[in-house]
């Protein structure tokens, strides 16, 4: 049974969560920025070892439309008041792509809060530029094995204003990358979509700008360095972004651990439900 609820952020933003399942207490954070909760899948594939609680961030999905700020700081404290909303004193945290990106930043806040992080398909600790010309290179390689969704996904890339069906369509072109599975990627990708819910482009920018400027500094190595929390980093081995990404990271933890799934991409619980699910359990 999945529950709904609305949490109150500590500046009166309301924010939507879910939760459903029994056992071990975990928080999901979803990708993006910009994006919104797309972890039916992975709540119904723990329901029986996790009490899956989802949320879309602020300004996002179904949480109520704001101003933001969008800011690391003001995410990682709407993910506290998620935790507070739901009684937890500890929790164990599931980060996907920039919501790994979000939980690390949490646990890095608060440590004592957190049993285990689980790290999936995020980019490490390192600056962009250790990774991002790959990925681009990767991406257009990927998209250019189908010529005629190149050319229609760069066509609605060069129009300056998009319809709801267009925008969603252009995103399931470009999610449609994220599977190694080619045969199967656009309909992977069209239930990424469904519901459609909008993302929020002035988020997504000003987040990614942040990670650009604070993302690879001395100080960020440090206290990984220095975090006492155990850390599993989950993988798929055909994420367009170069895994060698998530080295900086993997490097700098004393207490992580690493699984690389061989035959999945960037959402691995999609195409290796079974690798993901055992990886996850045996980190509960």
């Amino acid at each position: 049974m999945t529950r709904t609820e609305h949490v109150r952020a500590d500046d009166g933003v309301r924010l939507w969560a879910s939760r459903s399942g029994e056992g071990t207490p975990l928080v999901l954070c979803h990708g993006g920025p910009g994006l919104w909760d797309m972890f039916t899948d992975v709540a119904a594939l723990l329901a029986d070892r996790a009490t899956a609680i989802r949320w879309d961030q602020r300004g996002c999905g179904r949480s109520e439309r704001c101003a933001g700020p969008w800011t690391s700081e003001r995410f990682v404290a709407d993910l506290d008041a998620v935790r507070d909303h739901f009684g937890l004193e500890r929790m164990t945290l599931l980060g996907h792509s920039w919501g790994a990106q979000l939980a690390l930043s949490y646990t890095l806040a608060h440590p004592e809060r957190v049993d285990t992080l689980i790290y999936v398909s995020g980019t490490g600790i390192g600056p962009d530029a250790d990774w991002n010309p790959a990925y681009h290179a990767n991406f257009r390689a990927r998209l250019g094995e189908h010529p005629e969704r190149l050319a229609r996904w760069q066509e609605l890339t060069d129009r300056p204003v998009l319809t709801e069906p267009e925008e969603r369509e252009r995103a399931v072109l470009q999610w449609s990358l994220e599977f190694e599975d080619r045969e199967r990627a656009l309909d992977h990708a069209a239930r990424m979509a469904d519901p459609w819910l909008g993302i929020n482009a002035e988020c997504n920018r000003a987040l990614n700008a942040e990670r650009r400027r604070a993302w690879g500094t001395p100080e960020l190595y440090a206290v990984c360095q220095a975090l006492d929390v155990p850390v599993l980093i989950v993988d798929g081995a055909h994420d367009i972004r170069p895994r060698s990404a998530v080295d900086s990271l993997e490097q700098a933890l004393p207490r992580g651990r690493r699984v690389i799934l061989p035959d999945a991409g960037h959402l691995p619980w999609v195409e290796d439900p079974e690798g993901f699910r055992r990886a996850v359990t045996d980190a509960l």
